[in-house]
């Protein structure tokens, strides 16, 4: 019987960590108080690491792949709807320290950081071949993720927008909060004739996608209940 939490999420993961500090600094949001550090500079760092061991395993498994597929098959398993579902699958928003009434199980920016900033955590442990690991465990890595997800939230929503003859979406900051390592920022969208949907994250980019998804959403419920 395993009763330490983080013991349990390592089995999970398929990695013990000789520097749980590591662990604790991948689950930790900017919005924890009284936290020294939060996952922001491992979530860089993962991205890199995972950007790299993807391109290595598409380059080595799809000789016959020219760079324009080879980086579709990559972008397809390093973007954000594939990470949140790797992390939905480990539930790490059980693990997930936030502000109190943060829906972080919601919020596919953050789970997909947190994704990022584990692999962060254990490549400084243990290596790239830990981190690879790790890769190979949880990621489908099928090579066909391009052909069975959707656009991005911004790039379904331009579709939109430009289909029904309304333009191009608006972005723009709203606000801006918290320390200068850890900022939240709180973007809007909209488009002619609808009211703007915000979103709060700990990027523009992030943000920004945030509330394209929210926009959509709303957009979706109106045509469902028209």
């Amino acid at each position: 019987m395993i009763s330490d939490p983080l013991q349990k999420l390592e089995k999970d993961i398929g990695h013990s960590f000789a520097n749980r500090g590591l662990l604790h600094e991948a689950l930790c949001h900017s919005s924890c108080k009284g936290a020294t550090a939060s996952y922001e500079r491992l979530e860089f760092l993962g991205d890199r690491v995972l950007g790299l061991l993807l391109a290595d395993y598409f380059f080595k498994n799809f000789p016959n792949d020219n760079e324009g597929m080879l980086s579709r098959r990559l972008h397809g398993e390093a973007r954000m709807s594939t990470l949140a579902d790797v992390a939905r699958a480990l539930r790490l928003n059980d693990f997930i320290q936030s502000q109190l009434g943060l829906d972080v199980a919601g919020n596919d920016g953050v789970m997909a950081d947190v994704v990022e900033s584990i692999m962060a955590a254990i490549y400084l442990d243990a290596g790239l071949d830990a981190a690879n690991a790790f890769l190979d465990r949880h990621w489908p890595l099928n090579g066909d993720m391009i052909f069975r997800h959707e656009k991005d939230p911004k790039s379904r929503l331009q579709e939109w927008s430009l289909k029904h003859g309304l333009g191009l979406p608006e972005y723009c900051q709203v606000s801006k909060s918290g320390p200068d390592h850890a900022p939240q920022l709180t973007y809007e969208v909209k488009i002619q004739g609808f009211d703007a949907a915000t979103a709060t994250a700990g990027s523009r980019k992030i943000a920004e996608q945030t509330a394209a998804a929210s926009l959509l959403n709303h957009l979706h419920e109106r045509s469902s209940g028209s």
